[in-house]
């Protein structure tokens, strides 16, 4: 789904509202008000039966927000200051990261192909001719499918000169790679936590915003009101969601609260010289191919549904995790707070000590809109420590094993492919490489096509993201070629 779309911008408003009355020590009196200011508006239009039920989701959506779980949440009358007051008590949010909203959920029909009324009942009737279990039959001149008979291969839909027969899809198991969404009982999606390799792609699809990130925004701003110093670790794939240059939001970051600012590029760089190393070492010892490490989705992939290719995936950490390091290293009593587009990253960030805390890329947005910050407007602050252009690369599909192979020795072999973005189709791609089929020696798997500036919690074109990206990283190596002229000696 486009990235810009009314079910997001609902998430977004809950947002900024609950980041503004935490900032203003107001959370717990005036939370309840949240969903009644969100439908007040004359020009309200509702969304399910009525204003009433509307709020009802609301609320479901500002539980997720305080990083609740909400899956079968009966509203029982408990007030959400109530809520509020347990998430500002609380030590830390539990897994899982990802949570349902049932009243959200609109229950889709199952998965189906439709015939509609631009079938033209043709002497060809190729749908006829074609489908595997004769479940299209002709009744009054006009195309029928039985849905009794029909297994949902697609073939009448392939075949339809008159593009005829749409695919109604369920977006949330379509969407999902491995097969982790079904319906219950009452036809409202479940998630198995066991399949879930929290791509994010189910947060993506659904048009009714009922798959939802349980927020860590609370617990950041409460650390920050007890007088923690916080530091910033944003990913490079950050740098391109508030069309601005790094030193603006390096500046917009200070300013929102933040007591050291990194670069993950930096974290990126170190990754992929260390990537390099291993890829060299494994080549030389004869192995057949490496996987590339630093999406935490196509990980926990592996590890969950693909168990035969874990010896093949690089066992070099990401760059969340080495930035972590240099900002542990540098700012010992600073807790460190990853800001990223990626879902996943917040499964890895609860899984290494290092890591404090992970906020998505639309929650960091949310609280620059919530305390009036324009990150275009902010003066240029230098960087403390500029990263590579390999190292912003790593935003984009294909950035990753470039920066890899810039590191290489001349006599290493390499030959580079790419899984940009993880599907059902492209899983089948996985497989066949764990049985050996491959095509290279060097696989880039992302878990979102396009790579990390399409993650799920973008708010900003990602190929606008990607043209920007891509120019601070030329850039980037522009300026580093110089200071290697500069500091070469003369002759």
């Amino acid at each position: 789904m486009h990235y810009n779309n009314n079910a997001a911008l609902v998430k977004r408003e809950i947002l900024i509202s609950i980041i503004k009355l935490m900032l203003e020590d107001r959370l717990e009196k005036d939370i309840d008000r949240i969903p009644y200011e969100m439908t007040s508006d004359p020009s309200y239009q509702s969304i399910r039966c009525c204003v009433y039920h509307d709020r009802e989701i609301l609320k479901s959506r500002i539980l997720a927000r305080l990083g609740f779980s909400v899956e079968q949440y009966v509203d029982d009358g408990t007030p959400l200051a109530v809520y509020a007051r347990e998430a500002l008590e609380r030590d830390r949010i539990t897994a899982p990261i990802l949570t349902v909203l049932d009243e959200a959920c609109n229950a889709c029909v199952k998965t189906q192909f439709l015939v509609t009324n631009a079938c033209q009942g043709c002497l060809a009737r190729p749908c006829v001719m074609n489908c595997p279990k004769k479940a299209v039959s002709m009744v009054d001149g006009h195309a029928v499918i039985d849905k009794e008979k029909c297994v949902n291969c697609g073939i009448c839909q392939q075949v339809c000169p008159y593009h005829a027969i749409i695919k109604i899809p369920v977006p949330c198991e379509e969407a999902c790679p491995v097969g982790a969404i079904t319906k219950d009982a009452n036809g409202k999606e479940r998630i198995d936590y066991d399949k879930c390799i929290f791509c994010g792609n189910c947060m993506r699809e659904c048009p009714f915003g009922a798959m939802m990130d349980k927020s860590q925004i609370i617990d950041v701003l409460k650390a920050k009101k007890r007088g923690e110093k916080l530091a910033a670790l944003f990913a490079p794939a950050v740098a391109g969601q508030f069309k601005a240059s790094l030193g603006k939001l390096v500046a917009a970051l200070e300013r929102s609260g933040f007591d050291a600012v990194y670069e993950v590029a930096r974290g990126a760089d170190i990754t992929a010289e260390k990537e390099a190393h291993e890829f060299a070492e494994r080549m030389e010892k004869g192995e057949p191919f490496m996987t590339t490490s630093c999406c935490p989705a196509y990980v926990e992939a592996v590890h969950k549904h693909l168990p035969s290719l874990k010896e093949r995936v690089s066992d070099t950490r990401t760059p969340m995790h080495y930035t972590a390091e240099l900002a542990a290293r540098e700012k010992p009593d600073h807790l460190r707070v990853f800001i990223g587009p990626c879902l996943a990253k917040r499964k890895e960030g609860m899984d290494d000590p290092l890591v404090d805390y992970v906020l998505s890329v639309e929650e960091i947005g949310a609280l620059f809109v919530a305390m009036g910050i324009d990150v275009a407007e902010m003066e240029e602050k230098p960087l403390p420590e500029e990263a590579l252009a390999g190292g912003r690369s790593f935003a984009w599909a294909g950035g990753v094993s470039s920066a890899v192979q810039a590191y290489l020795p001349a006599h290493i072999p390499f030959k580079g492919e790419a899984i940009d973005g993880l599907t059902k189709d492209s899983f089948k791609v996985l497989k066949a490489w764990a049985e050996g089929k491959h095509t290279g020696n060097l696989l880039e798997v992302m878990a979102c096509q396009g790579g990390c500036v399409a993650g799920p919690s973008v708010i900003t074109n990602p190929k606008v993201a990607t043209m920007q990206l891509k120019k601070i990283a030329e850039s980037s190596k522009t300026a580093h070629v110089l200071a290697q002229e500069t500091a070469a000696p003369a002759h």
